[in-house]
């Protein structure tokens, strides 16, 4: 197998040798700075992981503070009650790599990985939108996040979102992570059931006062975001909640999420019961040095729903996450070591990980990506060189 590796690391050294040459002259900014004429590193550290202030930002609904807000931001029609943003605000991301495997063994060229369009902004002063499809995994293009946002509604410090979006996004957002490795315990599922904290259709409530406790509720469907059948979308008439508080204490953030659904049996018997509960913890070691930790512990009392195994299953795990950026949040380099574990009695849901990524800055908008993975369960490593851009 020496061999073997050794070509499959020549092959991916001189794909990110092209990607450097290539992407020399990248200066394409995205739809938000843009917009308002500001570096995507105003809200990246490095892209896609946000900054303080870029989570702010998105909190708002994609605009910068009422006092801050270009004219030139918005066209003048004479009507008070329509305001039209100057321009459709769309942007692209890009994901590409080269990786080798050793299961299947040998070198696989995954370019593109996934290629995205969003579209974000404001609609009102108080309502805004936000939407992507995604075309990923050679796939055809899907719809994930698309949600309208209420902000401040009744002038209270409470926001309203309703569409499509990430369960898991209040504690840790996958699609702004720095690593290829998932958080695989966001998006595991258990025996036949559909239910995990990824992809859904409902609602969010959010309350956050300064200072204070942040409070965020969601009903969903609790079935993922599956095509309509039979003229719904849900499954079946129950629906499932969470609900989250975190409180920042300066450099440390704690959080703890619990979640309760069901979902109807499949062949007779009693429905589905599924919980979650854990804590999620975000320690910041000044600007260069940010650890991240998830536990979730789910429980099912049924979850192959009539159509499996008898009785009940239990699932425990999460994920340890270390950033290292050695030049500070505006710097070039990133590093990411990143370990996942997920135990269940449901065999198929056991998961066991850990990577290492180093992220390179040739743009604010274009990333090199070096990343060794194994897959510690089944003892298979994964080598990977990319890209990722948006523009």
């Amino acid at each position: 197998m020496g061999h073997h590796r050794c070509y499959a690391l020549a092959v991916l050294a001189g794909v990110t040798v092209v990607a450097v040459l290539a992407a020399a002259s990248a200066d394409a900014i995205p739809a938000c700075a843009r917009k308002y004429q500001l570096s995507c590193s105003t809200c990246h550290a490095p892209f896609p992981r946000l900054k303080p202030y870029g989570e702010e930002f998105a909190a708002r609904g994609f605009v910068l503070p009422p006092d801050q807000e270009p004219p030139r931001a918005t066209l003048d029609v004479g009507d008070p009650s329509l305001r039209l943003m100057r321009e459709l605000p769309l942007a692209v991301r890009l994901d590409g790599y080269a990786s080798w495997k050793e299961d299947p063994a040998g070198v696989d060229f995954e370019l593109p990985w996934a290629f995205k369009v969003l579209s974000g902004g404001p609609i009102t002063r108080s309502i805004s939108y936000y939407v992507y499809g995604i075309f990923e995994e050679g796939e055809s293009v899907t719809l994930e996040d698309a949600y309208v946002q209420f902000s401040q509604v009744f002038g209270l410090p409470v926001d309203v979102l309703a569409g499509q979006f990430q369960v898991c996004d209040p504690l840790f957002k996958r699609e702004l992570r720095l690593e290829r490795e998932d958080y695989r315990i966001f998006t595991t599922r258990v025996g036949h059931l559909n239910t995990n904290l990824a992809y859904d259709r409902g609602v969010v409530l959010a309350w956050s006062a300064p200072g204070q406790v942040d409070v965020i509720a969601q009903v969903v469907n609790g079935n993922g975001i599956q095509p309509v059948h039979a003229g719904s979308f849900d499954d079946n008439s129950y629906k499932n909640v969470s609900l989250r508080l975190a409180r920042q204490f300066g450099p440390l953030r704690l959080g703890v999420f619990s979640y309760r659904g069901r979902a109807a049996s499949l062949a007779g018997g009693p429905a589905n019961r599924t919980t979650y509960l854990g804590p999620d913890v975000v320690l910041d070691f000044g600007e260069r040095v940010q650890f991240n930790l998830q536990y979730l512990h789910r429980k099912d009392t049924n979850p192959y729903r009539g159509l499996g195994p008898v009785g009940g299953a239990v699932t425990r795990g999460g994920f340890a996450e270390l950033l290292f950026f050695p030049q500070g949040a505006d710097g070039v380099w990133a590093l990411a070591a990143l370990y996942n574990r997920v135990d269940s009695d449901d065999p198929g849901a056991r998961y066991e990980s850990v990577s290492l990524t180093t992220s390179r800055l040739l743009a604010r908008n274009f990333r090199l990506v070096a990343e060794a993975a194994r897959d510690v369960q089944h003892r298979h490593w994964r080598l990977t060189a990319g890209l990722v851009t948006a523009f």
